[in-house]
Protein backbone atom coordinates (compact mmCIF):
# COMPACT_ATOMS: atom_id res chain seq x y z
CA UNK A 1 0.00 0.00 0.00
CA UNK A 2 1.30 3.73 -0.87
CA UNK A 3 0.88 6.44 0.95
CA UNK A 4 -1.98 8.11 -0.89
CA UNK A 5 -4.22 4.58 -0.11
CA UNK A 6 -2.48 4.61 3.64
CA UNK A 7 -4.19 8.42 4.05
CA UNK A 8 -6.83 7.07 2.46
CA UNK A 9 -7.43 3.99 4.82
CA UNK A 10 -7.35 6.14 7.10
CA UNK A 11 -9.51 8.20 6.66
CA UNK A 12 -7.76 11.49 6.40
CA UNK A 13 -8.89 13.86 3.56
CA UNK A 14 -6.25 16.91 2.89
CA UNK A 15 -7.15 20.30 2.75
CA UNK A 16 -5.42 22.17 0.23
CA UNK A 17 -3.18 23.63 2.84
CA UNK A 18 -2.83 26.86 4.73
CA UNK A 19 -1.04 29.32 3.34
CA UNK A 20 2.39 31.08 5.22
CA UNK A 21 1.50 33.78 7.81
CA UNK A 22 4.15 35.60 6.45
CA UNK A 23 6.31 36.91 3.94
CA UNK A 24 8.18 33.24 3.13
CA UNK A 25 7.51 30.22 0.75
CA UNK A 26 5.58 27.28 2.39
CA UNK A 27 7.95 24.60 0.69
CA UNK A 28 11.43 25.36 -0.78
CA UNK A 29 13.10 22.08 -2.59
CA UNK A 30 16.83 22.25 -2.84
CA UNK A 31 17.95 19.28 -4.86
CA UNK A 32 16.29 16.27 -3.50
CA UNK A 33 15.55 17.66 -0.11
CA UNK A 34 12.33 19.83 0.30
CA UNK A 35 11.72 22.35 3.50
CA UNK A 36 8.70 22.19 4.75
CA UNK A 37 7.52 25.89 6.69
CA UNK A 38 5.98 26.07 10.45
CA UNK A 39 2.24 24.77 10.50
CA UNK A 40 -0.27 25.42 13.04
CA UNK A 41 -3.17 22.99 13.97
CA UNK A 42 -5.61 24.46 12.14
CA UNK A 43 -8.86 26.18 13.46
CA UNK A 44 -11.67 24.14 15.33
CA UNK A 45 -15.14 25.20 14.69
CA UNK A 46 -13.69 28.49 13.10
CA UNK A 47 -11.24 29.39 16.06
CA UNK A 48 -7.50 29.14 16.08
CA UNK A 49 -6.39 26.94 18.97
CA UNK A 50 -4.45 29.04 21.46
CA UNK A 51 -2.81 28.96 24.78
CA UNK A 52 -0.15 26.86 26.37
CA UNK A 53 0.71 22.89 26.62
CA UNK A 54 0.81 22.18 30.59
CA UNK A 55 -2.05 24.81 31.46
CA UNK A 56 -4.42 25.17 28.35
CA UNK A 57 -3.83 21.71 27.27
CA UNK A 58 -2.78 18.32 28.35
CA UNK A 59 -0.49 16.56 26.77
CA UNK A 60 -2.81 14.54 25.57
CA UNK A 61 -4.42 17.16 23.87
CA UNK A 62 -1.28 18.60 22.37
CA UNK A 63 -1.18 14.75 21.14
CA UNK A 64 -4.24 15.66 18.84
CA UNK A 65 -3.08 19.42 18.08
CA UNK A 66 0.30 18.04 16.49
CA UNK A 67 -1.37 15.05 14.56
CA UNK A 68 -3.57 18.06 13.29
CA UNK A 69 -0.71 20.28 11.92
CA UNK A 70 0.97 17.14 10.76
CA UNK A 71 -2.20 17.07 8.46
CA UNK A 72 -1.68 20.43 7.39
CA UNK A 73 2.16 19.66 6.67
CA UNK A 74 1.09 16.81 4.30
CA UNK A 75 -1.31 18.74 2.59
CA UNK A 76 1.17 21.45 1.93
CA UNK A 77 3.80 18.21 0.92
CA UNK A 78 0.93 17.05 -1.92
CA UNK A 79 0.32 20.54 -2.98
CA UNK A 80 4.12 21.19 -3.56
CA UNK A 81 4.74 17.82 -5.01
CA UNK A 82 1.45 16.30 -6.48
CA UNK A 83 0.83 13.11 -4.51
CA UNK A 84 2.43 11.95 -1.30
CA UNK A 85 3.64 9.03 -3.13
CA UNK A 86 6.95 11.07 -4.32
CA UNK A 87 8.35 11.05 -0.68
CA UNK A 88 11.35 8.76 -0.74
CA UNK A 89 11.55 9.61 3.23
CA UNK A 90 10.58 11.78 5.90
CA UNK A 91 14.70 13.09 7.29
CA UNK A 92 13.59 15.35 9.88
CA UNK A 93 10.68 16.65 12.09
CA UNK A 94 10.84 19.98 14.14
CA UNK A 95 8.56 20.87 17.15
CA UNK A 96 7.92 24.27 18.76
CA UNK A 97 5.61 24.17 21.63
CA UNK A 98 4.46 26.80 23.73
CA UNK A 99 4.67 25.39 27.23
CA UNK A 100 4.39 26.28 31.19
CA UNK A 101 7.91 26.34 32.51
CA UNK A 102 6.91 22.93 34.62
CA UNK A 103 5.36 21.02 31.13
CA UNK A 104 7.81 17.93 30.54
CA UNK A 105 5.89 15.95 27.70
CA UNK A 106 7.27 17.49 24.74
CA UNK A 107 8.05 13.99 22.96
CA UNK A 108 4.79 12.54 24.02
CA UNK A 109 2.83 15.75 22.31
CA UNK A 110 5.31 15.56 19.23
CA UNK A 111 4.32 11.58 19.02
CA UNK A 112 1.08 13.15 17.41
CA UNK A 113 2.85 14.29 14.72
CA UNK A 114 5.47 11.45 14.24
CA UNK A 115 3.05 8.57 14.56
CA UNK A 116 1.53 10.11 11.63
CA UNK A 117 3.98 10.20 9.70
CA UNK A 118 4.73 6.40 10.12
CA UNK A 119 1.07 5.96 9.34
CA UNK A 120 1.74 7.15 6.48
CA UNK A 121 4.69 6.51 5.11
CA UNK A 122 5.69 3.36 7.18
CA UNK A 123 9.65 3.10 7.64
CA UNK A 124 10.34 5.87 5.68
CA UNK A 125 8.13 8.28 7.61
CA UNK A 126 10.63 7.08 10.33
CA UNK A 127 12.91 10.34 10.93
CA UNK A 128 15.08 12.08 13.49
CA UNK A 129 13.14 14.74 15.39
CA UNK A 130 13.69 17.89 17.54
CA UNK A 131 11.24 19.34 19.98
CA UNK A 132 11.59 22.39 22.32
CA UNK A 133 9.67 24.56 24.53
CA UNK A 134 9.44 28.00 24.45
CA UNK A 135 7.36 31.11 25.91
CA UNK A 136 5.50 32.19 23.09
CA UNK A 137 4.62 31.22 19.19
CA UNK A 138 2.89 32.87 16.74
CA UNK A 139 -0.70 34.20 17.11
CA UNK A 140 -0.51 32.47 20.38
CA UNK A 141 -1.01 29.33 19.19
CA UNK A 142 -0.03 26.04 20.83
CA UNK A 143 2.62 24.13 18.76
CA UNK A 144 4.18 24.72 15.23
CA UNK A 145 5.82 22.00 13.22
CA UNK A 146 8.28 22.26 10.80
CA UNK A 147 9.43 19.09 8.66
CA UNK A 148 12.97 18.18 6.04
CA UNK A 149 11.57 15.55 2.87
CA UNK A 150 13.35 13.65 0.67
CA UNK A 151 11.71 13.66 -2.71
CA UNK A 152 12.18 10.84 -5.22
CA UNK A 153 13.92 12.06 -8.49
CA UNK A 154 12.37 10.25 -11.31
Amino acid sequence: MNAEQRLIALGIHLSVGSGPAGNYATAVQSGKLLFLSGKAPPPVNGEPPKGRLGSDYSATEGYELARSACIDLLATLKKTLGSLDKVARIVELHGSLCTTPEFEDHAKVLDGASDLLVEVFGPSGLHARSVIGVYSLRNGVPLTLKATIEVETE
